[in-house]
């Protein structure tokens, strides 16, 4: 379990602040919107996508399938 961090405002946490200035949302605006925004992020530490909190999960399968057959070792 992990503790409660900041993933918007001043007290924003490292790995947020990655994320949300990687992957600024559609309208631009980098806050995290809600708990289930998703990012995804490939091996190599790069965030390549960034989901609303409405996509369901099994919308990611195809970007994460992408990127495990573009990836050795997968």
């Amino acid at each position: 379990m992990f503790s409660k961090i900041e993933v918007n405002g001043d007290g924003t946490c490292e790995l947020y602040r990655l994320l949300r200035s990687a992957q600024p949302s559609d309208a631009e605006k980098s806050d995290v919107t809600w708990n289930f925004e998703k990012f995804v992020v490939d091996r190599a530490g790069n965030v390549v996508h960034r989901f609303s909190p409405m996509t369901k999960p099994e919308e990611l399968e195809s970007v994460v399938s992408g990127l495990l057959e573009e990836q050795p070792g997968a």
